[in-house]
Order: C-alpha cells, then structure tokens, then sequence
C-alpha cells in the first residue's frame, strides 16, 4: 500500500539540473581511461574492455552501464550515464586499493540495443549493470538477458509499475514506481489545477502506457472524466493529426507523456497550430531545460513532476558531479550514481564476481542496520564491505531502502514549471509504501 507522507513549499525554488551532454564524459581515444585500474571504457566509445593491466587477471569489481547516450532519451541520457561512472572516477582520483572496472554499452532508448549491449556485458563477465533507462528497454533486457544470466540489474530511470512484479533479486530500481507518480499527476490535475476533465498523449511503450494508465485510474477515482487517451510513436516529423485527436473535445488539461526528441516536435506542434490556452502536464521523462529553448516558446502553460534527488548525501553529489563535469546534475543523475555505488559496495561484500553472490548482498549494503557509507565516504565502504562489516548506503537520491520487490520504500517527487530558461522546482511530495 502507498501512502502519501508529507508536501512541502519549496521557497524560492530550486535551481534546476541540466540535460546536456558533455563531450568531455569520455576520453576522446581512451587513453588513461583503460589502464590499471580499470575505470575507464578502453576506447572511448562505450566498447572497451576495460580491464586494465594490474596485477590480478581479473579486476575486485565490474560494473556495466546501459544507458542511453543517444536516440530519444540520449539528451537526459548522456548525463545520467555520466552520473553512472563517477563512482569509479570518484575512486580512482581517491587512489583505493582496488581494480575497479565500469564499462559503458548505449542503449540507443531501443530494446534491441539494450538487448546486445546486455548480452555483450554478459558475455564479458559482468555480474551487475547501472540500467537501463527506459523501461521499455529495461523489461527487455532483464527477461532476455538479467534473468536467464543471473545478472543483477538497477534501474535509475525505468518507472514503469509492470517492474514491481518482475524479479525483486536481479531486477531492481533506485528510480520510483510511476505508481506513485501517477497518483501524484492525478492528485494535482483535479484538487490544484481544478481540471474536472483531461485527455492523455503518451508514448507508445511501456513507460507512456504504465504512466498514462496510472494517472487515468486515479484521475477518475477523484471524480475527474478522461476524454481521449492518444498514444504516439517515438520521433516522428509531425504530431498533428494525434494532437487534433488528443484536444478534440477541449479537456481542462493535458497531460504528455513521452522524451525529448519527440517532445520538441510535439511542442512546436503544438504552438504553432494552438492557442496556448491549454495547461498541460508533463513528467520525468520531458523535464529538460533544453526543451523551451529547442521549440522556441518558453512553455509557460507547461507544468511538471519528477523524482527528486534529495538523499541524505545530495549536496556531496551535486557538487561532485559539478566539479567532474562542470555543470550541475540533472533528472535521475543521482539515482544513477546510487546505483553504480551499491553495485560497488555489493561486489565487494559478494567478494565474487558472480551475480547471484552480487544479488545477496545487495539489500545488505543499502539497506538499514550498520554504518551509514555515502558519496562522502564511499572509499571508507569499500574496506568494509570487503571485510563484511554491517554497512547502510545513504544515497544522493535517497536512503536508497530497497523492498522486496526491487522499488524503493520511500520517494519524493518535485513539481516544476517551465519558462525561457528551463525549468524550475516549486514544490514537493513525498511518498512512502
């Protein structure tokens, strides 16, 4: 059972993340990226090997991230990947004793990439991998590839609810369910936005349709009547005709559904050929700064939700990923981070390269019960881990307490609006099951 904890004002706002690319995430030839201690991805391309040339044949930890760097999520992809990685970064810079491997495949935002890129981490030995993003690739990749491999999964950005019912011991996520998320848009269509009807534009994946179900049941248990329920393909070059269909019957409010690519041409869609008079609610997956600037209109009658990123250890992250990247984090970065950490902290504890040890230890490291590790004092951790000492991972994205199901025990989401310059939180809900 879910149960909404607590809202709170968020005064001034918050500066928001960012969802560019960085050039600079990946050496441009994968010098120095793998060497001894195998943190890099060997030729800068997502590709190498990675496993360095230490003492050992085999590295203390491997870490695969499959992550979208480029198709429809590749402009909030390319960061969350960059998130993923700078625990090995992090580490490496800090001069630990142990080999630490991360090796990066894209996912491409398409289930058949995810699939190979999968496969390919599987065939290289890795017991567990930050990803995917999607979860339309996700659930591909885990019954194709993390299930009948033993390979554990941790998704920080897959939020579709048909993952709470897949395997809880290789398949879990530092993201939350749209379960809630959907309760939370529905919540806020009716009692704030005093909209009594809506109609839904989703993506047609798993993702759009899990979210848009979401919010239509809850929408109609507050006594709100749906109009049309539309959904779209991914990158197309008009959306015309499906917003015709979507707005026919003129709903208080619409809600969007879907990513980046296909949001721009969604949006210039819809200015040019409306009158702007229709608020429309958008979640995690079109929060992108980028997104005003690139349809040229600041999206004023554009509100949103996402999960936030305010772990016990979120200020350590933020400015981490700052001083690595040079700019500030964005949508399910530090989700990304925790994952990549607890993957770490659970190799170690395994002290075993196989995925089911891995998945064993999992919970035994993130968890409650033991010293609090976190971005702060991962290094501290790893000695810990390795020796078996009773540690908790307090993440940037939240206490990271996974259930049984693989879905974290508690979430906040944030509530954000648009302008000319991106996007800006004004508010929180926090949830917990």
């Amino acid at each position: 059972m879910v149960r909404k904890v607590s809202r709170r004002r968020v005064l001034g706002g918050i500066g928001a993340g960012t969802g560019v690319a960085l050039a600079g995430c990946l050496d441009g030839n994968g010098e120095g990226n793998g060497n001894g201690n195998g943190n890099g991805n060997g030729n800068g391309n997502g590709n190498g090997n990675g496993n360095g040339t230490g003492d050992s044949d085999e590295p203390d930890v491997m870490v695969g991230t499959l992550l979208p760097v480029t198709g429809d999520l590749g402009s909030l992809g390319a960061p969350i990947r960059d998130a993923a990685i700078l625990p090995g970064r992090q580490l490496e810079d800090e001069g630990v004793a142990y080999d630490i491997d991360i090796r990066e495949e894209d996912t491409e935002t398409d289930p058949q990439a995810g699939i190979s890129g999968a496969q390919a981490l599987a065939d290289a030995g890795y017991p567990s991998v930050t990803g995917a993003a999607s979860s339309a690739v996700t659930i591909a990749v885990a019954e194709d590839i993390f299930f009948p491999n033993e390979v554990v999964g941790i998704s920080p950005a897959s939020t579709s609810p048909d993952i709470t019912d897949m395997d809880g011991d290789y398949l879990l996520r530092t993201a939350p369910s749209d379960a809630w998320q959907g309760e939370a848009m529905a919540e806020i269509a009716y009692e704030e936005e005093g909209a009594e009807t809506l109609s839904t534009f989703f993506l047609n994946n798993d993702y759009g349709q899990g979210l848009q179900d979401t919010i239509v049941s809850n929408f109609e248990d507050l006594g709100g009547e749906v109009y049309e329920e539309v959904a779209f393909e991914p990158e197309q070059p008009s959306y015309d005709s499906e917003l015709q269909s979507a707005l026919a019957d003129d709903p208080d409010l619409m809600v969007v559904i879907g990513y980046p690519d296909s949001g721009e041409q969604i949006f210039r869609d819809y200015y040019i050929n409306f009158d702007n008079d229709h608020t429309i609610m958008v979640p995690d997956g079109l929060q992108d700064n980028a997104l005003p600037g690139n349809v040229d209109n600041p999206m004023s009658n554009v509100i949103g939700t996402a999960p936030s990123a305010r772990g016990p250890e979120a200020e350590t992250f933020n400015e981490m990923f700052e001083d690595e990247y040079g700019e500030g984090p964005g949508v399910f970065t530090g989700q990304a981070y925790d994952a990549t950490a607890v993957h770490i902290l659970a190799q170690l504890r395994a002290g075993d390269l196989s995925g089911s040890a891995v998945s064993a230890e999992i919970r035994e490291v993130a968890n409650p019960g033991g010293e609090e590790i976190g971005p702060s004092n991962l290094a501290d951790g790893l000695d810990m881990a390795a020796n078996g000492e009773e540690i908790q991972y307090q993440g940037a994205s939240s206490a990271v307490n996974f259930d049984d199901n693989g879905d974290m025990e508690a979430v906040t989401y944030d509530l954000f609006e648009f302008d000319e310059d991106g996007y800006h939180v004004t508010d929180t809900i926090e949830f917990e099951s």
